[in-house]
């Protein structure tokens, strides 16, 4: 049941600090999905073993995000409140694996750090979105959930471009040495680790937290113990609202396209337009840097559309709004594999960038309006195993396609997931949305 106190209605600079940690988070995040693959493929890892490699981050989402939905939403202490406690805790275990992740020398050590890495941006992440439940309005939840796509999108431009501002602006190195990863990757991420840190801690103390409605009740519910928070973890799996199991569709086929971008964008921008693929040449490490000039046009139009999409949705729909905007990224990323000059990438990255927008937009914002206030975090982390799942299944199965249907050409890899957010898009119609898309 929804809490019966209405919700005052939030100012500008109350939805900004709310939303401000998303900026560190997506530092991190960035960081992680322009270079991860940069650097397995540094310390040795072959094309088709990129994928087994990036499970680390899916399989760690699978596992932490019911469970800290859950515990944050049992969880309330008078002066940090309810999900604060667990932004501050992530960000920590994410900022430490940010300034560790490119001091590893051996393939092994990259993946554990992987692992701790996405298991700290998960823990930060997951009660942001509950975060905007429990503050806001039906009718501003459309506004919160973009302001966070606003700052994922700032915060991952200036994260993807930082390799390239170290070794154009800095004269940092961009080669590696003795089989090690760039001076122009590390400073990035020891620069990712402190943003993440610090933008975090703006939102802890910048934002307050509206207590439970029945403070007794929750904390009697809370003492039911172990046994009893297993039971309503899984239990809740087969009690999901209609919406959300339709969403769920549009979900799996809209990050098999994002998992598939983020693994093999690099070597396919290296082979079709660098014309290498030799993970410790200076072209290679070029090719790098240029995808994540790529990755900041595609975050930077995102950050743009956040403002849009709000406004396209109460003149349409929500669910029109996430069609259109998954069939245009859809197009455009499967066009990247026909492109030979890399001035030309910028072009389907605009496209890539409205689709990223909708994604961290519409999906929570129809799924909030139909998510029991009490159970908000934990319902947003199960809802996350339809992003964690479709890249786990993409781990298993995008090499294996990769290396015999397209004979490790990963620029078709990147047209397969072209196809899949096109069919996320048409699946989205199916999709019930009965609250209003107010803003």
């Amino acid at each position: 049941m929804h809490p019966s106190t209405p919700k005052p209605r939030l100012s500008f600079w109350q939805l900004w600090n709310m939303s401000f940690g998303f900026f560190g988070i997506q530092f991190g995040f960035a960081l992680q999905n322009a270079n991860t693959s940069r650097i397995f493929s540094t310390l040795g890892a072959n094309p088709d073993e990129l994928a087994l490699f990036w499970l680390a981050a899916p399989v760690t989402g699978l596992l932490v995000q019911p469970i800290i939905g859950y515990l944050s939403d049992n969880t309330w202490h008078p002066t940090w409140g309810r999900r604060r406690p667990f932004f501050f805790l992530g960000a920590l275990m994410a900022s430490i694996a940010l300034f560790l992740m490119p001091n590893s020398h051996l393939l092994w050590m990259a993946v554990a750090v992987l692992w701790m890495m996405d298991a700290g941006i998960n823990v930060s992440m997951e009660p942001f979105r509950a975060f905007v439940g429990d503050k806001l309005d039906t009718s501003q939840q459309t506004a919160g959930f973009a302001m966070q796509t606003f700052f994922i999108g700032c915060g991952a431009v200036i994260a993807s471009l930082l390799p390239t501002i170290f070794a154009d602006y800095l004269g940092v190195s961009n080669t590696p040495v003795n089989g090690g990863v760039p001076d122009t990757v590390r400073y990035a991420f020891y620069a990712g680790g402190s943003v993440f840190m610090l933008a975090v801690l703006w939102t802890v103390f910048t934002s307050d937290e509206r207590p439970p409605e029945d403070l007794e009740a929750f904390r009697r519910a809370k003492g039911k113990g172990f046994g009893h928070a297993i039971g309503e973890i899984l239990e809740g799996f087969f009690h999901m609202p209609k919406t959300m199991v339709q969403l769920a569709f549009v979900q799996f086929f809209s990050w098999i396209a994002l998992f598939a971008m983020w693994i093999y964008t690099t070597s396919a921008v290296a082979e079709n337009v660098f014309g290498t693929t030799d993970a410790q040449s200076a072209l290679y490490q070029d090719a790098g840097n240029y995808v994540g000039i790529m990755f900041a046009v595609y975050s930077g139009v995102s950050a743009l559309a956040a403002f849009v999409l709000p406004v396209l949705a109460r003149l349409t729909s929500r669910k029109m709004v996430h069609t259109l905007c998954l069939v245009i990224g859809g197009v455009s990323l499967a066009s990247v594999f026909t492109i030979h000059d890399k001035q030309m990438l910028v072009l389907p990255m605009i496209g890539v960038g409205i689709a990223w927008a909708s994604i961290l937009t519409m999906p929570y914002a129809i799924l909030a309006g139909a998510l029991p206030a009490s159970r908000m975090g934990y319902y947003m982390g199960v809802f996350n195993f339809f992003i964690t799942i479709p890249q786990i299944v993409s781990g298993l199965l995008l090499g294996f396609v990769t290396k015999h249907f397209f004979a490790g050409h990963t620029g078709h890899t990147l047209a397969l997931g072209g196809a899949s957010m096109a069919l996320a898009g048409i699946l989205t119609l199916w999709v019930r949305d009965d609250a209003k898309a107010a803003a």
